[in-house]
């Protein structure tokens, strides 16, 4: 899958261009740790940026030297806002500490607060301190404060902000703590306070919501051997937590960590959260991915299935990553189109006769497609079944190519409204896809 970032960047569009995305969502870089906030309407993403490290320290560790902010009408289409908060920004923080870790944005009384993180500098402090970033706009710029919050130690601050306008800060380090704020949003107003009633086993990376006059606090949590989502409820935001289970599975591809956060966007629920597709071979380099989240009746969560398709419609007349497919069938399979620079994305491979990928939910709109290309590479020719949900099947003829090719064929058939589109191959061997597009 081409990331759109390498058409901006020709076009001379870097932080305020355009990206368009299943999962991963971002593809011009990592990010992980993903908080999704919904301000004015879109929804704005805050995560953590991995970087391959510059000190020799960090090599096989973490590191993170900023912060960027991207926002979405659609959860398809991501404009990057560019860099908000740079660790040689911040007063009281190591300039050098790449400890920029999992972060929050909330938003009280014309104020957007941004937490965040950071190694403190000077003598005799240690560990993790978390600070205050502000700013009148989601997208930033935001100044930090001069010193972090009195009296927290630890790492990944998340904040609920109550429909009362009370706001509670959660915590990981040492366990999962928690203490109100004061009003200014900077403050404690009470003593921290560990969050009893959850399993034995590491936890870290709070994400705290209310839905329905009931608190959730989720986290990720060692179970097994590697992070799974999990989660607490209460009828109070200080608790007590119920610990009612998990919310996602520890991932069978050897990613160690997740780190999420759930919001409400036009009347369904998301779960944001991170995989390694893009560094498969080091998991300290993280993605953001996005799944449908949903409840059960009596307010639990349902487990969810991470998803390479992710969500949200994809325009029949942009360039189709079928890659990032909804099924998968033996003798289909992906890879990356380059090894060398992974962020170009992936490809599909065909190798055997009937060997189909299917990707959901493509809109044609109301004006009819009938006209349909495909970037390929076919060594010895062979033939393309392309089926449309509800219309009949027709296939494509491919010529002999070693080389990246684009094919156009006019479809038999009218296209319009949202389809499932498949693709299964029905001649040849080793044939390869890149994307596919309609018009």
């Amino acid at each position: 899958m081409k990331r759109s970032c390498l058409l901006a960047l020709a076009f001379g569009l870097t932080a305020q261009g355009f990206v368009q995305a299943q999962n991963p969502i971002i593809h011009d870089q990592f990010t992980a740790d993903p908080t999704a906030r919904v301000f004015k309407g879109k929804v704005y993403l805050y995560p953590s940026h991995d970087i391959p490290s510059p000190v020799d320290r960090l090599k096989e560790w973490f590191c993170m030297a900023d912060y960027h902010v991207f926002s979405s009408e659609n959860l398809t289409d991501w404009t990057d806002h560019g860099v908000i908060l740079d660790q040689k920004d911040v007063p009281w923080g190591k300039p050098d500490g790449y400890s920029m870790w999992a972060p929050d944005c909330v938003y009280k009384d014309g104020t957007y607060y941004f937490y965040f993180p950071d190694a403190p500098n000077g003598e005799g402090r240690r560990g993790f301190a978390i600070g205050v970033a502000t700013s009148k706009h989601p997208e930033g710029p935001f100044t930090p404060l001069d010193q972090p919050i009195e009296g927290v130690n630890g790492i990944d601050p998340c904040v609920l902000l109550d429909k009362d306008n009370k706001a509670y800060l959660f915590w990981g380090g040492g366990g999962l703590r928690m203490a109100r704020l004061k009003d200014n949003m900077t403050e404690l107003d009470s003593e921290p306070q560990t969050v009893e009633g959850l399993p034995e086993g590491f936890k870290e990376g709070p994400f705290a919501f209310e839905r329905n006059g009931k608190y959730y606090l989720t986290f990720p949590w060692v179970e097994d051997k590697t992070e799974t989502l999990a989660y607490a409820m209460s009828d109070n935001p200080m608790g007590p937590y119920t610990f009612k289970g998990k919310i996602m599975e520890q991932s069978p591809t050897g990613c160690w960590t997740n780190h999420h956060s759930i919001v409400e966007y036009k009347g369904q629920w998301y779960l944001f959260y991170h995989h390694n597709d893009y560094s498969p071979e080091f998991d300290k380099r993280r993605s953001t991915r996005i799944d449908s989240l949903f409840f059960n009746a009596d307010g639990t969560i349902q487990l969810v299935r991470p998803t390479l398709r992710g969500v949200g419609l994809t325009d029949a007349r942009s360039q189709i990553q079928i890659d990032r497919y909804s099924d998968i069938t033996p003798g289909a399979s992906i890879a990356f189109l380059n090894e060398d620079n992974k962020f170009e994305g992936w490809k599909t491979i065909l190798d055997s006769k009937d060997a189909t990928i299917r990707y959901n939910n493509v809109d044609f709109g109301t004006k009819a497609a009938q006209e349909v290309t495909v970037k390929v590479k076919a060594p010895s020719g062979g033939h393309l079944r392309i089926a449309l949900s509800g219309l009949q099947p027709f296939t494509m003829k491919l010529p002999p190519s070693k080389e990246w090719v684009l094919v156009k064929d006019h479809a038999p058939v009218s296209a319009t409204g949202v389809h499932d589109l498949s693709v299964s191959l029905v001649s040849g061997t080793s044939v390869e896809l890149d994307w596919m597009t309609w018009k």
